[in-house]
């Protein structure tokens, strides 16, 4: 077969300027194409070119190999992967896409994505999937609804040389988190419209990192004034030890603490307010709590 004999080499420039005799050497033997030294294309005769297609290529025996070297790396992937074919039939799936899919890799192997996944259909993955295929483009994002409804998946496509994978993460999570983070936001600017609300934030050693307008015209100072200061000092002299308690009983436990006090005006007068505490927990500790003032 002329691809196991020892092919010649010719730089990119000499080939173009001698095409017709490298048409007639390669044949007898491939033609190797340089650019820059570095070999590029491979010349061969049309007898040797469909010799090739009908054995599968000489590579036939390692993209067998390749295959199963993929199977077995997808199986030790934390996310959800399925490795298709340019065909779009699925070659491997690790036990976390199995999971999600509902089905066992057995069933799954073989079978065409689209019928694996008919959501695809009416997703912009069916899109992105088809370029992933077709011309190699990568592709990551976030997608709701492909396996079930209100499921987040963060998916990555990836090209591969005999086709491409995706790799699926369960974010549901993470979503709802940020959503929750959104709604605390809105409400907090709910709080600060209403104009009847004072509310601060304290660091673990009860000194104010940021309080609103309604709190700081409540006690009669400006925002610059009362930061850093300890909550406390906020208070009549009597009520500065229940608070005190409370915070405490706050962190120790994790439960929100709602108490009756005092707080004292610049001016020297004492209003009565209901002070709601609530602890602010952070990913490995307490990073303090917020205070909220009503009158």
């Amino acid at each position: 077969m002329a691809t196991a004999r020892e092919p010649q080499r010719v730089s990119a420039a000499e080939f173009i300027r001698g095409f017709a005799n490298w048409r007639l050497q390669a044949a007898r033997k491939p033609v190797v194409v340089t650019h820059h030294g570095k070999d590029a294309h491979v010349l061969i005769s049309l007898d040797d070119y469909r010799r090739l297609d009908e054995e599968g290529g000489p590579d036939a025996a390692s993209a067998g190999k390749l295959q199963d070297s993929l199977a077995s790396l997808v199986e030790w992937v934390r996310d959800g992967a399925i490795v298709i074919d340019r065909q779009w039939s699925i070659l491997s799936v690790n036990p976390v896409a199995s999971d999600m899919l509902e089905r066992t890799a057995a069933a799954l192997i073989g079978e065409k994505l689209a019928l694996a996944l008919p959501q695809l259909n009416e997703s912009l993955l069916f899109q992105r999937i088809i370029r992933l295929i077709d011309h190699r483009e990568r592709f990551s994002g976030d997608v709701p609804g492909i396996l079930r409804p209100r499921q987040w998946l963060h998916v990555d496509l990836v090209p591969l040389p005999i086709g491409g994978a995706i790799l699926l993460r369960d974010i549901s999570e993470t979503m709802e988190f940020f959503a929750a983070g959104d709604m605390r936001y809105a409400l907090a600017t709910a709080i600060d419209v209403d104009g009847g609300v004072g509310h601060a934030r304290l660091s673990v050693r009860e000194t104010i990192d940021a309080a609103n307008d309604t709190l700081t015209a409540m006690v009669g100072v400006d925002a610059a004034a009362i930061r850093r200061v300890r909550f406390s000092t906020l208070l009549a002299i009597g009520q500065r030890a229940a608070f005190s308690e409370a915070l405490e009983t706050v962190f120790r436990s994790g439960e929100p603490v709602r108490i009756l006090s005092q707080i004292v005006t610049r001016d020297g007068v004492a209003l009565d307010v209901t002070l709601s505490i609530a602890e602010i927990r952070g990913a490995y500790a307490s990073e303090g709590a917020v205070v909220l003032v009503t009158r």
